[in-house]
């Protein structure tokens, strides 16, 4: 008689915790620049609004990046810019040369993402 099969549970790469931790905290501390309550209250109309709940955001970036547009018209930027400034403080390793003229949050991302999976292997 064998053992019944189990099914065994998938578990993330490590190189994809780290990235969606990294990505977490990294908003998680721009938002706390606004204050606690502020911060609850961006997480609320992102999850109520946008369908983004907070541990969604590294694998939702393009929508998350497109929420935080339509709801902080310019001021959107400003946030961009010290998420990918908490971002860079946690991989300063990490160069990152924009393709255009400007950076493109969505881009630094995407790059990042390549860079660590790459540090992983």
């Amino acid at each position: 008689m064998t053992a019944p099969k189990t099914r065994q549970s998938i578990q993330p790469k490590p190189q994809k915790i780290n990235f969606e931790k990294t990505i977490q905290d990294a908003v998680d501390e721009t938002f706390s620049l606004l204050g606690e309550n502020s911060k609850k209250t961006i997480y609320q109309h992102l999850e109520n609004d946008y369908k983004i709940t907070k541990h969604e955001i590294p694998c939702k970036i393009e929508a998350f990046a497109d929420a935080l547009e339509q709801s902080f018209g310019v001021g959107a930027k400003i946030l961009e810019m010290n998420i990918i400034k908490a971002l860079h403080e946690r991989n300063q390793e990490f160069m990152y040369v924009p393709k255009k003229r400007d950076v493109m949050f969505t881009d630094y991302v995407a790059s990042l993402q390549c860079f660590m999976a790459s540090q992983a292997q």
